[in-house]
């Protein structure tokens, strides 16, 4: 087993005042030669944007980007013509492929919204750009794993080019769930604390601590208070 961590007061922190985002890897401004990825997981942002602010339109290609409102509604637009609003409780993708162009704005105009923004590297280039969104019934979620994203278009959760499953994760104190990677040999996972505070093989997390962990074949996770949890298992090679 292999493992690393990374502590949430360790990220990469950025303030542009509308905008406020943690980086779990290097991103913009930030670089961290030790956090460029973790596999072909590149980006994980842990974003807070003002009310009425967002981002311009801008590009996208070759990467599938992964959107997951955490509070708050945010209004998605883009050049493949889909206008529309995701919140918690949604998961967003979009494959960028040969190019795409899009904008995202906090749909409130009294509060903050607060999402994890994902990108994957994926295992084809080029590809025709697509959107996808769904509403994922988060009561299959407690004290149990949801599958919310798989490579497989008929499988549960939204779909991306890459061998990647991510699951989340809602425990009360003290119970246990256990994850079973779907390709133990050449992937594996990065558990992300959204809230309260879990131990997984062994490791004690709190909340937005991060934990990459491979040569594994399963997770043993307890919830140390009530918390959320997600799990991102993705190939650990680039090629």
């Amino acid at each position: 087993m292999k493992k690393v961590i990374h502590k949430a007061d360790t990220r990469g922190n950025a303030d542009h005042g509308w905008l406020k985002s943690r980086h779990t890897f290097s991103f913009a401004n930030y670089h961290n030669p030790e956090r460029m990825n973790f596999g072909v997981l590149r980006v994980l942002n842990d974003d807070t944007v003002s009310e009425s602010m967002g981002f311009g339109t801008h590009p996208h290609r070759d990467m599938e980007i992964v959107s997951i409102p955490l509070e708050g509604d945010l209004k998605h637009k883009d050049n493949m013509g889909n206008e529309t609003i995701i919140k918690a409780g949604d998961i967003q993708v979009m494959s960028a492929g040969t190019g795409v162009m899009h904008s995202e704005y906090n749909n409130n105009p009294d509060q903050p919204v607060k999402f994890l923004q994902i990108w994957v590297i994926p295992n084809k280039q080029n590809v025709e750009p697509r959107y996808d969104q769904i509403t994922l019934n988060t009561t299959d979620r407690k004290n149990k794993l949801q599958q919310v994203l798989s490579p497989n278009a008929d499988d549960a959760g939204v779909w991306i080019h890459q061998n990647a499953w991510f699951n989340m994760t809602n425990l009360d104190k003290d119970n246990e769930v256990q994850y079973n990677l779907n390709d133990a040999e050449n992937n594996g996972v990065y558990a992300f604390i959204l809230k309260g505070d879990a131990t997984i093989n062994g490791e004690k997390l709190n909340e937005r601590d991060g934990l990459g962990i491979w040569d594994v074949d399963t997770l043993d996770i307890k919830a140390d208070s009530d918390t959320e949890i997600l799990l991102m298992e993705v190939p650990m090679s680039l090629n």
